[in-house]
């Protein structure tokens, strides 16, 4: 199953570090991240889920949950918390899936459907393509989708941007220029009219092109 932007974000039942989830349910009127990693234990994901749970104020700022995934069971995800604790200062304040059958990597289409249903024997590599995140809206959809190679750790502050753009465009129907950040200018879409753009921004907006129109980011 390939998925896209706009796609239906799978629904599963799963086992983490905080209890069985229906993941749907556990969303529920909320935004969502899903970011996935190969294996427990691996040194850029050590990283990775220690500098998340730092920033996890932010996402809750942006009413956001956080969950993460392992291909291991939810067992050796608290082992491993204590490392993440112990290295990176602070361990993870949010779940982790246990995907031991891989049912949550293949519904995600990180893994194809003929690797197997266990993760017993399974290396890092044999899981390299497991190295996702997944922007997820209040209506279960796709918003945006990030793959990262094992050997590049993930910019989250580039994932907040994201998020915020994301935020802003379903709030108020607006696109985010290349570099953005939260308070800066913002491109009015090819969809919107003039004579609603003049509506939707009372101050003005600036015309580049007839199909470039600047203005001030609204504010909420």
């Amino acid at each position: 199953m390939g998925l896209r932007i706009g796609s239906i974000a799978p629904d599963f039942t799963a086992k983490t570090t905080e209890g069985e989830i229906n993941f749907h349910d556990w969303i529920g009127d909320s935004w969502a991240i899903l970011f996935s990693h190969p294996k427990d234990f691996t040194p850029v994901c050590t990283t990775e889920l220690g500098h998340m749970a730092s920033l996890k104020p932010e996402f809750d700022r942006r009413d956001t949950k956080v969950i993460g995934l392992s291909v291991d069971p939810v067992e050796n995800h608290a082992t491993w918390s204590k490392d993440i604790e112990e290295t990176q200062g602070t361990a993870p304040n949010y779940p982790m899936i246990g995907d031991t059958d891989l049912h949550v990597a293949k519904l995600y289409d990180m893994l194809p459907e003929d690797e197997g249903d266990s993760c017993e024997g399974r290396t890092a590599m044999d899981n390299a393509t497991v190295r996702a995140v997944y922007l997820i809206g209040p209506d279960k959809r796709i918003k945006a989708m990030l793959i990262y190679p094992m050997t590049s750790g993930r910019d989250f502050n580039e994932i907040l941007r994201l998020l915020d753009s994301l935020q802003l465009n379903a709030r108020h129907t607006v696109a985010t220029p290349v570099n953005w950040k939260n308070g800066e200018d913002i491109i009015i879409p090819p969809a919107v009219t003039d004579e609603q753009a003049r509506a939707k921004f009372p101050e003005g907006f600036q015309t580049l092109k007839p199909y470039l129109r600047v203005a001030k980011q609204p504010s909420d």
